[in-house]
């Protein structure tokens, strides 16, 4: 498959530089863009900062008591394509369609491909969760974020970062879920919504329940929005909400989900010029790394 990827790779040590998804394996995809976005811009450069800050990190997380070095062999693909039209849903489609180009021939289950896509704005999460929606019908959905994400289009773009739970909806099938933790903005209508649906969690207990009783062989995707976090530890985001999480509660996620059957994820929002201390491109490649180890974790997800 010739490569319809572009960017710099520069990938976490010990990763490795590829230039098509590798089957049983960890695939690192970065997707600069931020065309929708409604209050702040600057996501797009997001997946430029964590890898160039991921070259100083230490490979080994103490929370996990892994080492990058210790898990199988991971990839980084470099970066989708985006148009540059300054039309951003022209230029959001443009990238949707080299990636279905891409992914199209994949059976990600069958493959065992996993992805860790580094945004740029929430909406990219898109081009990832419906393909593994069609390739997993069973799939979980977690939604760690400050918004709901749920508006039926926003400021005019049925793809925008305010709707990309919304138009992932649209995609399910009778056996997939979604689960979200950390939400705490959003209209009436969305709360409504999550309320009636369930799928929204009050604290970090409740949230921890629900994934520790997942079946160890149901598939689950994490699309994980900066702004989950308070501002005070990641300032670097484009929609920042106070009463955030902080780095512990994630790590308390990600141990969780280590067991189970983690398929793919995606780390969303960072905007790094927002933050001139440069604080929370090193906060977000550090989920990054704890990610990776995680996507090698226990569960029949397992990769080796």
């Amino acid at each position: 498959m010739d490569t319809l990827l572009h960017g710099t790779k520069n990938p976490y040590y010990p990763g490795l530089p590829a230039t098509s998804p590798q089957p049983g394996r960890v695939n690192i995809i970065g997707a600069g863009f931020d065309g929708t976005a409604c209050f702040r811009k600057g996501a797009r450069f997001g997946p430029a900062a964590i890898r160039r800050v991921a070259e100083d990190l230490e490979t080994y997380s103490p929370y996990l008591d892994l080492d990058l070095t210790e898990v199988g062999p991971f990839y980084d693909l470099g970066d989708l394509p985006f148009g540059a039209s300054g039309d951003g849903e022209a230029d959001w489609l443009a990238a949707d369609e080299a990636f279905a180009v891409l992914t199209d021939s994949l059976d990600l289950a069958g493959q065992g491909v996993k992805f860790l896509a580094l945004g740029g704005e929430h909406s990219i999460s898109y081009f990832f969760v419906t393909k593994y929606l069609r390739d997993f019908p069973d799939l979980l959905l977690l939604h760690l974020d400050a918004h709901a994400d749920l508006r039926d289009g926003y400021l005019g773009h049925h793809y925008s970062h305010a709707a990309i739970i919304r138009r992932c909806l649209d995609h399910f099938g009778p056996g997939h879920r979604l689960a979200q933790f950390g939400i705490r903005s959003g209209t009436r209508e969305e709360f409504t919504w999550m309320r009636e649906n369930g799928t929204r969690y009050d604290s970090l207990a409740e949230f921890s329940l629900f994934v520790e009783a997942l079946p160890p062989d149901r598939p689950v995707y994490l699309t994980l929005d900066l702004d989950f976090f308070d501002p005070a530890f990641l300032p670097g985001t484009g929609t920042p909400e106070a009463g955030g999480e902080d780095f512990l509660t994630f790590i308390k996620i990600v141990k969780l989900l280590q067991t189970k059957k983690l398929v793919g994820a995606d780390v969303v929002e960072l905007a790094p010029a927002i933050d001139p201390t440069g604080n929370s491109e090193v906060f977000a490649a550090k989920v990054v790394r704890e990610l990776i180890l995680a996507l090698h974790g226990e569960g029949t997800g397992h990769v080796g």
